[in-house]
C-alpha cells in the first residue's frame, strides 16, 4: 500500500537532502576548481593546473571554499526537487489516467524531473549565488575586479544585501531554469533508461539492481545532463559572480559576449573537472537518495 501523500513527500524530501549532502561532500574541490575556470576561462591551462594553483595560492580550504552554502545548495535543491519529482510523476499518472501505483515509462520520468526542476531551481539559486561568489573571491581581488574579498558565508550575504537588495540572490536566476529543464529532463532520462537496462541484463527489479550500477546510472545522468547545459551553467557562473562589480548584463547579452569576445571554446571552459567530479558526486546523490528512500519505505511499510 501506498503511504499518505505528506508522508511520501516527507520521505522523498528527506532522501533528496541525504543524496544532496553525498553530493557535495565527494565532488567539492572538482566543483570549485569549475567555478573558478568558468569565470577566468584564460587563467588556468586545465583543471590540474587550477586545483594545484589554488592548493599553492590558499592552502586546501581554498578547494573547499563554498562548502558550506553548495552543501545548503544541495540538500535545499534536491530535498525540493526530488519531493516535486514525485509531486509531477503523479500529476502525470493523473493526467495520463493510471492509476496512483502505475509505473511510468523512463521518458515519462524524464518529464517529471524536467518540470520538477523549475521548483528547484528558485532555492537553489541564491545558495549557488554565494557558493559561486566565495569559490571565485581570491581570483576577483587579485585580479582588481574588487578591492577587498570577504571570505565568510555571512560577509557575502550581508554584501549582498547592502549593495543589491533581497533581489541580488536570484541573478542568473533565468540561466540556471534554463539550464535546469532540459538537463534534467536528460539526468533522470538517462539515469532511468540506464537502470533500466541493468535490470534486464540481471534479470532483477529496478530497485534491486546493486548499489555499483546505481551509481554508475547515477554518473551517466550527470554526464548527460552536463554535455547538454554546460554553456548555460558557464554563462550563469559568469553572471554570479562578475555581478559582485556592479550590474551584470542577462543571460542572451552574456552569452553572445563571451562568445565573440572569448570564442566558444570559452563556454565549456571547466568541462574537464565537471566530468571528472559528475561520476562520483552523481553516483553518491543517487545512492544516497534510493538508499535513505529505501530504508524509509520499508520503515513505513512495517
Amino acid at each position: 500500500m501506498a503511504p499518505h501523500p505528506v508522508v511520501q513527500a516527507v520521505i522523498d524530501l528527506s532522501a533528496g537532502a541525504v543524496g544532496g549532502a553525498a553530493c557535495v561532500l565527494s565532488g567539492q574541490p572538482l566543483d570549485t576548481a569549475k567555478v573558478k575556470m568558468q569565470t577566468f576561462p584564460n587563467l588556468y591551462r586545465g583543471f590540474v593546473h587550477c586545483i594545484s594553483s589554488t592548493y599553492k595560492q590558499v592552502g586546501l580550504r581554498g578547494l573547499y571554499q563554498g562548502t558550506t552554502p553548495a552543501l545548503m545548495a544541495n540538500i535545499a535543491e534536491n530535498s525540493v526537487l526530488f519531493m516535486s519529482y514525485g509531486f509531477c510523476q503523479q500529476v502525470i499518472r493523473f493526467t495520463a489516467g493510471l492509476h496512483a501505483e502505475a509505473v511510468l515509462s523512463d521518458v515519462q520520468k524524464a518529464c517529471a524531473g524536467s518540470v520538477a526542476s523549475i521548483f528547484s531551481s528558485l532555492v537553489l539559486c541564491p545558495t549557488e549565488l554565494v557558493k559561486c561568489r566565495l569559490q571565485a573571491m581570491y581570483e576577483m581581488e587579485s585580479s582588481g575586479k574588487i578591492a577587498k574579498s570577504q571570505n565568510t558565508v555571512w560577509s557575502v550575504v550581508k554584501s549582498i544585501m547592502r549593495n543589491e537588495g533581497p533581489q541580488g540572490f536570484f541573478q542568473g536566476l533565468t540561466t540556471t531554469i534554463a539550464r535546469e529543464v532540459p538537463g534534467y529532463f536528460c539526468f533522470f532520462g538517462a539515469y532511468e533508461l540506464c537502470r533500466t537496462t541493468f535490470a534486464d541484463y540481471l534479470k532483477c527489479d529496478k530497485e534491486d539492481i546493486g548499489v555499483a550500477p546505481i551509481m554508475f546510472s547515477g554518473g551517466f545522468g550527470g554526464a548527460c545532463l552536463w554535455l547538454v547545459v554546460y554553456p548555460f551553467d558557464c554563462v550563469k557562473s559568469r553572471i554570479q559572480v562578475m555581478s559582485m562589480t556592479g550590474k551584470q548584463a542577462g543571460f542572451f547579452t552574456t552569452f553572445t559576449t563571451i562568445a565573440r569576445t572569448e570564442g566558444v571554446r570559452a563556454l565549456y571552459s571547466g568541462l574537464a573537472p565537471t566530468m571528472v567530479r559528475t561520476f562520483p558526486a552523481n553516483g553518491a546523490l543517487f545512492l544516497g537518495y534510493e538508499a535513505s528512500r529505501k530504508l524509509m519505505m520499508s520503515k513505513f511499510d512495517s
